[in-house]
């Protein structure tokens, strides 16, 4: 189970509420550093996923089945709405989605596979996770200077704030882009990742022709790829290039396909 993906979505999420406290109506409109995206779209971005986890919408074959074109969907749904309308939301839905996330961590409950749709399909525990990694990209990386637009400060990463939001993506990993990052992946790869959240895992080539990549704990090859775990959440994410954060030893012509493909949603 992870009390630990838990304790970090709900501290994440009172460090949003705190910024968003701040932000004034010109602020709001202000592009973040999603693409596309003002800093308001990314409390709405937010505020629809925890709609939607408190009450889940019917199944509707018409919507994207790509997962970031299903969230700029249900971004553009929302801007219509007035700041405060789309703040709303967000404060309304967040403490019941961390109430269904906590139910998730029972014991009868926490190894259920859950099909997240675009995204793969983890442990019904490991959605605590999802939202820490949400709430801290979104909001350290996206809205917050120096990459965002504003100004203001939270308190420093931790371990326990950055490592659950890093599990999520080694979870995610091996499922988002499938055989398309697989091809990329010919001898075992060690990511080496320092700082709050600091972790050692070593992506495995497939084991069978369109097979997935496997993702294990600790070192098992020779070419390395050290970041720290913090910059590794915004290149990770394709956010910011992974060149500017990333040291690579051993055969670089080995890692320099997969770091060009990775992009965790």
């Amino acid at each position: 189970m992870t009390g630990a993906g838990l304790s970090s979505a709900r501290l994440s999420s009172e460090h949003l509420a705190d910024v968003v406290s701040l932000v004034d109506d010109e602020q709001w409109e202000l592009p973040s550093a999603c693409a596309g995206w003002r800093v308001i779209d990314v409390i709405a971005h937010l505020g629809a996923l925890a709609h939607e986890a408190v009450e889940p919408p019917a199944l509707d074959p018409t919507l994207p089945k790509n997962r970031e074109r299903y969230h700029d969907l249900r971004v553009d749904e929302r801007r219509g709405w007035s700041h405060a309308e789309v703040v709303d939301e967000w404060r309304d839905f967040t403490p019941r989605q961390l109430e269904i996330l906590e139910s998730a961590q029972e014991p009868a409950r926490a190894g259920q596979p859950v099909e997240v749709p675009g995204l793969g399909t983890y442990p019904r525990h490991l959605l605590a996770n999802t939202m820490a990694f949400n709430v801290l990209c979104h909001l350290r990386h996206d809205m917050l200077a120096p990459d965002g637009p504003l100004p203001f400060a939270v308190p420093e990463e931790t371990d326990g704030l950055v490592a659950p939001a890093v599990a999520f993506m080694l979870a995610g990993l091996p499922q988002m882009q499938g055989p398309e990052l697989a091809a990329t992946v010919a001898e075992p790869l060690v990511l080496d990742l320092t700082g709050p959240g600091a972790t050692t895992v070593t992506v495995l080539p497939a084991a069978r022709q369109d097979g997935p990549l496997t993702v294990r704990p600790g070192a098992l090859g020779a070419t390395r790829i050290s970041s720290t775990a913090s910059d590794f959440i915004a290149w990770g994410t394709t956010r910011t290039p992974w060149r500017d954060h990333c040291r690579i030893t051993g055969d670089t012509f080995a890692a320099t396909p997969f770091l060009d493909c990775l992009d965790i949603i």
